[in-house]
Formats: C-alpha cells, sequence, structure tokens
C-alpha cells in the first residue's frame, strides 16, 4: 500500500467518531502515516480537502461496529458527533462534520439515479456513473431560523423534534422556488401563525446531521397573535431578557442569535 504522510484520520461507524485523549479532558483527532488497518469491501476511505485551505484529511466509514477495536489504539474513544463540539477544538469537530457528510453522500449514491450503473468518485465532490457518464454533486438540505423581537422581547418556541426540554427559534427547510426570506416569512406564519417583517441575515452554520445548511435570520414582530402549528411546536411564548427560559447549547446558531440579543 502506498506510503502517506502523517494525516489526520476522521473515522466513523455511524455518528460515532474515533478521538484520542490527550490530557484530562482534551481529545484531538488520531494522526497516521498510513491506512490504521485493513479495511473491508463494504468500508468506505476518501480524502477530504481541510478546510484550512492546505492539503487533505483522510475520512473513513466502518461499516462493522465489531471491527471498531481493530482500529482503534491506545487512549483512543469513540463519541458522537454532536457530542465531539464539546470536547474537540472547534476546527477539528467542524472538520469532522464535514468529512461526516461527504461519507453519508458517498454511500447514499452508490448507483446512478438516471440510470442505476455504479458512481464512482470524480473528484473530491463530484461521482460520476460509470455506464452513463452522469455527474453529481453533493446535496444540501437548507434550513433558515429566525429570532423574532417584539419591543424588548423575543419569540421562543419548544418543538416537538428537540432533543431536550429547552425553548428555541422558529425554523424549517426551504421549499423548492423560495428565496431565503420567503422561507423564513412561510416558516413564521405556518408555525406560529405571525406576519413578520425587517427580515435581516445573521449568519449560518454546517450542520452535518446528515446534511444541512442553517441559514440564520433575524426579524421585527409585525402583526398577529401566536397560534401553534401543533404538528410541529408544543409551546411558544415571548420572553425578555431577564426571564429566560433553557435555550440551546452552544453549538447551534440558535445560540449564537439568543446571545447576540442577550448582549447587547
Amino acid at each position: 500500500m502506498k506510503k502517506m504522510m502523517k494525516k489526520r484520520w476522521f473515522i466513523f461507524c455511524d455518528d460515532q467518531l474515533v478521538v484520542k485523549k490527550t490530557g484530562e479532558t482534551e481529545y484531538s483527532i488520531p494522526e497516521y502515516d498510513d491506512t490504521p488497518c485493513p479495511l473491508s469491501g463494504d468500508d468506505i476511505m476518501i480524502d477530504v480537502a481541510d478546510i484550512s485551505g492546505e492539503g487533505t484529511v483522510m475520512a473513513v466509514m466502518v461499516r462493522d461496529k465489531d471491527r471498531m477495536a481493530e482500529i482503534m489504539g491506545e487512549g483512543d474513544e469513540t463519541v458522537g458527533l454532536r457530542a465531539s463540539f464539546h470536547i474537540l477544538k472547534e476546527e477539528d469537530y467542524l472538520q469532522a462534520g464535514k468529512c461526516r457528510e461527504l461519507l453519508y453522500w458517498t454511500t447514499e449514491t452508490q448507483y446512478c439515479g438516471k440510470c442505476g450503473g455504479v458512481m464512482e468518485r470524480d473528484t473530491q465532490i463530484s461521482r460520476r456513473c460509470t455506464r452513463c457518464g452522469h455527474t453529481i454533486w453533493p446535496q444540501l438540505a437548507t434550513a433558515v431560523i429566525v429570532l423574532i423581537h417584539r419591543g424588548d422581547e423575543v419569540l421562543l418556541v419548544k418543538a416537538r423534534n428537540f432533543r431536550g426540554d429547552y425553548y428555541g427559534l422558529v425554523a424549517g427547510f426551504v421549499e423548492t422556488g423560495e428565496t431565503l426570506e420567503e422561507a423564513v416569512r412561510r416558516e413564521v406564519m405556518e408555525e406560529t401563525g405571525l406576519t413578520i417583517g425587517n427580515i435581516r441575515y445573521f449568519g449560518s452554520q454546517p450542520w452535518p446531521y446528515p446534511c444541512g445548511l442553517m441559514v440564520g435570520f433575524e426579524a421585527d414582530y409585525v402583526s398577529g397573535t401566536i397560534h401553534l402549528q401543533l404538528e410541529e411546536l408544543k409551546q411558544a411564548g415571548w420572553f425578555t431578557k431577564d426571564n429566560m427560559p433553557d435555550i440551546p447549547g452552544k453549538m447551534s446558531i440558535a445560540r449564537r442569535l439568543i446571545d447576540s440579543w442577550t448582549e447587547r
């Protein structure tokens, strides 16, 4: 096997990531100068551009969890991708997300959607059919999320799909043919019955669960009373800075939006 320069290896089994404990509470991504163990025919290994803009890292999806013990070295542990946010450096967490998205995409695009032929890697971000030549690129599921202001209050909601008992923000996927701003207006109206205006961009965040992009906005309340879309939301209310409920963790753009407001 061709010898490689020492690189970071982002090794997954489903959403579990191999990390190396380097201190009491410090973790890093393992580095190897070659493949850490022989791969089976079902495993996937790809090189991925480093988000720093310099060089590449290696990404591996191990299909059989029983084989993880063969790969893990001294000091290695596994952690869920979400949980890795709390123990890895930011650049390692973001790189892990990129690797996981591309591994997921590779897994889901083994055969051509036009002719059924076998797809193979063309470039780091494209795959090509070996039969008809059809080329595809990764598809992002784009969602909007919005912090709505009403005077000194903001609207917080408790969604049925939240992974905890906290309040967050109105959010939803962008539909075909919509602008981002139109999606914000529609989601707010559908989920709360409120009309909003003065929609303004805040920022964005990769959301590799499994292949999303969250685009954050702020907006101002215009009119209406809250009527919940009960299939999506359990509760909603207006909150001031001095009566805040539990809110999302710091890994999410929802928290960044809320913190930006509370710190003004």
